[in-house]
């Protein structure tokens, strides 16, 4: 997997380059190319996840290309399995980072009648405790931020955990 190694080890030390095919006006474009602010969670030469400044629960991440695609009609295949297995990731390092999560939800809004609000497609990494329900409903309609430093900190610790661990599990068999 392109990145996989990086996933987990930190943020590129490098200037952002514009993004290859950037809407102007588009948010997250403007994110990719360095112009808008955002807190890194993960960077690699073709994705890139950082916190949702409206999180619906704390760690709430988006995952998106960094070329731009309006929805999924637009949004190469590959480049959406890319995209999908860097959210897989961040997911499985939740409960890892400190933050207190046993689940999460990943989603993708495709469309105006599904609520896509930013017209670049993006993956939401939603983490979840057991028994949320409550303070799931309140954050949906309060998004607030939540300590976006130490939060994000928290998430690239519970990636590089993750990897750790992985290299220290034997090799899976495939067949």
């Amino acid at each position: 997997m392109t990145g996989s190694a990086n996933i987990g080890r930190g943020m590129p030390n490098r200037a952002r380059e514009s993004s290859v095919g950037a809407v102007s006006g588009c948010i997250f474009c403007r994110i990719v190319a360095g112009q808008a602010p955002a807190t890194p969670v993960y960077e690699d030469e073709r994705i890139y996840a950082f916190l949702d400044i409206r999180p619906i629960t704390r760690g709430h991440t988006l995952v998106i290309p960094k070329t731009h695609a309006a929805d999924l009609d637009e949004l190469d295949a590959e480049l959406g399995a890319e995209l999908f297995r860097v959210g897989h990731r961040i997911a499985k390092a939740l409960p890892r980072g400190g933050l207190g999560s046993d689940g999460a939800n990943l989603l993708i809004n495709n469309g105006r009648s599904a609520f896509q609000t930013v017209h670049h497609v993006h993956l939401h990494v939603i983490p979840r405790r057991r028994g949320d329900l409550l303070t799931f409903a309140r954050g949906l309609l309060l998004r607030r931020p939540h300590e976006p430093a130490a939060t994000a900190t928290a998430l690239r610790t519970g990636l590089d955990r993750l990897r750790e661990s992985d290299a220290d599990a034997p090799e899976k068999e495939t067949r």
